[in-house]
């Protein structure tokens, strides 16, 4: 298990990409990040960064049920 120091280190290049989208800038962002995974990792299941993947969707699912009410249908 990592330190808090460690994490620290590690967290912060991801810390102004990885963040809960409060407006319709940082939610494409994500969205685009999003994108460039799914390129990446393809069917994958096993690639390093699919539990990436389901955090990022899980970020911008939570930010279009609060903001685009159009896709709860």
């Amino acid at each position: 298990m990592l330190s808090i120091t460690e994490t620290e280190k590690l967290w912060q290049p991801l810390a102004n990409i990885l963040v809960m989208p409060r407006d319709e800038t940082s939610y494409q962002k994500l969205v685009q990040l999003l994108d460039q995974l799914i390129d990446e990792v393809g069917e994958n299941e096993q690639h390093p960064l699919v539990s990436l993947m389901d955090i990022i969707g899980v970020l911008i699912e939570h930010y279009e049920n609060e903001h685009i009410p159009e896709l709860q249908d």
